[in-house]
């Protein structure tokens, strides 16, 4: 069904989606985005996501996609659960966020292809039929906060392209194995180098196996306060000349918590500096990369509290 069909169908009062004014649950504690996704670049300060548009609930998948095809703001309040196939497009200006601690989109994935300020929160992504979540194509300003993902066919979450100026944060990750990607083949180093500055903070990174992430070309890459746990391929992979900060993260029962270099791609710059290594291998580390301080400021946690502090803090109902 196209899209105009699609709003014909949902307009009015007996639509599923249903309009409030009252104050959503995003504007809840963690509402502003950090690291690279707070960044002043590309004419847009920070990422607002659907900010000053309306508000709808949505309880439907045909609702849902509806709305997140819209060139408009919306702050979409998704209850229950979605069951959508393939990647499925979400334009700008949109706030994505799950009510409570059931929301979920299952089956298939969110698509962002040249898109930019866009919030994604509380929400569990289950069996996805390709990537959970996609930012492609110069995409830029993404927040993917506060999410609980397992179980795909491909990755979790693929930054590629050219994607820029992105924050992954308080996520929980389990059941599955390619977890987080950056840049998808060492042949993209024209569209990718000097993009793909991503943040990785206060993720759990809980059994699953590789791409906790891993970077082509991208520089800086900050990957600080994360829990990496039972991870049995690697935890951080620095590649094709990439510059990946490991800071002030735990690692436990992780055999190569950092590669420079994997498979067929070449190395990457990686420094590392205030992790914790539990039954844990040595870190590779390699060259120099730039501060993530040149873009935003930033104040670690203890490493050694992160055991605690991030599984009781990640994923859904904790905003």
């Amino acid at each position: 069904m196209s899209s105009i069909s699609r709003r014909a169908l949902l307009a009015g009062a007996a639509a599923t989606a249903l309009a409030t004014t009252t104050k959503p649950a995003w504007a809840a504690p963690f509402a502003t985005a950090d690291g690279f996704a707070g960044v002043n670049s590309l004419g847009q300060n920070g990422t607002t996501g659907g900010a000053g548009g309306p508000v709808v609930t949505v309880r439907d998948a045909e609702a849902f996609l509806d709305y997140c095809d819209r060139n408009e703001p919306y702050v979409i309040q998704v209850d229950g659960v979605m069951r959508i196939s393939s990647k499925q497009g979400v334009r700008s200006n949109k706030t994505i966020i799950g009510q409570g601690s059931t929301a979920e989109i299952t089956g298939g994935g969110l698509d962002l292809y040249r898109r930019q300020n866009v919030i994604i929160r509380n929400l569990r992504f289950t069996g996805a039929d390709d990537d959970a979540i996609s930012i492609q194509q110069s995409s830029h300003h993404v927040w993917i906060d506060h999410c609980d993902f397992s179980g795909g066919a491909d990755g979790l979450i693929d930054i590629v392209r050219g994607a820029d100026y992105i924050t992954v944060s308080w996520n929980h990750f389990h059941d599955h194995s390619k977890t987080a990607l950056l840049g998808h083949s060492d042949s993209n180093a024209g569209q990718d180098t000097g993009k793909l500055r991503v943040t990785f903070h206060h993720n759990f990174f809980d059994g699953t196996a590789q791409r906790h992430p891993r970077v082509r070309f991208g520089e800086p890459v900050h990957v600080y306060n994360n829990y990496f746990r039972n991870n049995t391929l690697y935890g951080v992979a620095s590649t094709e000349n990439a510059g990946v900060l490991v800071e002030a993260n735990y690692f436990e029962d992780v055999p190569h918590p950092i590669y420079s270099g994997y498979d067929e791609s070449g190395p990457g710059r990686v420094v590392e500096r205030g992790n914790v290594y539990v039954r844990s291998g040595i870190p590779e580390t390699l060259g120099t990369v730039v501060e993530p301080r040149t873009y935003y400021a930033y104040t670690p946690d203890s490493a050694a509290s992160l055991p605690g502090t991030v599984p009781a803090g990640v994923g859904v109902g904790r905003i």
